[in-house]
């Protein structure tokens, strides 16, 4: 066998992404790249994007190429306050070139505030505008603590994603 290995058609991945990020006051609270009002944000190095980031973080893990820490390391300066939507359009052109597409992505995001029903559509479609892939094949759902953790007792948000790839080479 000579030459790279390449997925074909047949291939399919699968990965798991999680993050979380506590809240604090003066942060917007950006989530799935949609700005959300709320009197808390979330405190990272970036934008602190958690839902990015576990998807970020899911596709990586598919492709085999480690998680987003390794790419986009926080003691990094350039990624100081970065977008994270822009780190999550870096990755996929990086798994595109390796021969991988996005299938699909399901998400849940754990937060007692801001409530995010309302916003769960906007978040879906513009995940999908960004991933490359129908709304309906984007998975986001928002669910609670119970009162348990530091999610419960409204300290910080947690999300976590699956990412499905399918490979495109011949």
């Amino acid at each position: 066998m000579t030459g790279e290995w390449r997925p074909g058609p047949q291939d399919r991945r699968v990965g798991i992404g999680w993050d979380s990020h506590r809240l604090v006051e003066g942060r917007d609270f950006i989530l799935g790249g949609v700005k959300i009002e709320s009197p808390v944000g979330l405190h990272g190095h970036s934008d602190a994007d958690v839902l990015s980031h576990a998807i970020t973080d899911a596709i990586l893990g598919a492709a085999g190429l480690g998680d987003i820490g390794d790419h986009f390391p926080d003691t990094d300066a350039a990624y100081k306050g970065a977008d994270s939507i822009q780190l999550l359009r870096t990755v996929l052109e990086h798994v595109r070139e390796l021969g991988w597409e996005i299938d699909n992505v399901d998400s849940t995001v754990v937060a007692e505030r801001p409530k995010l029903g309302p916003a769960k559509r906007a978040i879906q479609e513009r995940l999908a505008e960004v991933l490359g892939v129908p709304a309906h094949a984007v998975g986001v759902k928002a669910s609670t603590g119970e009162g348990l953790g530091f999610v419960g007792r409204g300290e910080g948000v947690a999300a976590l994603a699956v990412a499905q790839l399918r490979g495109t080479s011949a």
